[in-house]
């Protein structure tokens, strides 16, 4: 019986081992590549590295280019379709994750994707993300 279990623990961890997305608050430290952060300067940072504001609880300038925190970018997504609703361009930096519930929303809102083609280089890493990812766009709606 012993071995059987252990069988099946070995199996179940290796049918589980598929790709890691890191969902801890650490994984919130993946700060913008400078040359991303160089083309958006002129856009409203809605979510800044050192917090000194609350984007979800605030309204936003267009245009806006935001970052969100990878560890639930969902609320980011949802804030982010809201204010393209009340006249907002919007450009996002997630990782790629077709799976997820914010990437659906994305899709139904109508979003532009770029996906980029290779793995970002973000400050204060000497490696690469071990993800992929995309800038995603939602246009304003025109005023009702």
């Amino acid at each position: 019986m012993t071995s059987e279990i252990t069988k099946m623990e070995r199996q179940t961890s290796l049918t589980n081992r598929k790709v890691h997305v890191d969902t801890s608050k650490d994984s919130d430290k993946w700060k913008t590549p400078n040359w991303l952060k160089e083309h958006f300067k002129n856009h409203y940072d809605p979510c800044p590295p050192n917090h000194e504001i609350d984007g979800l609880f605030s309204d936003w300038r267009s245009p806006a280019f935001i970052n969100p925190p990878y560890s639930n970018p969902l609320e980011w997504v949802r804030k982010a379709i809201h204010e393209s609703k009340n006249g907002c361009d919007v450009v996002m930096l997630l990782r790629v994750d077709t799976s997820t519930k914010w990437f659906k929303l994305l899709i139904i809102h109508g979003c532009h994707i770029a996906y980029i083609n290779e793995r970002l280089h973000f400050n204060d890493s000497k490696k690469p993300a071990n993800f992929p990812s995309m800038l995603v766009y939602l246009e304003k709606e025109a005023s009702k």
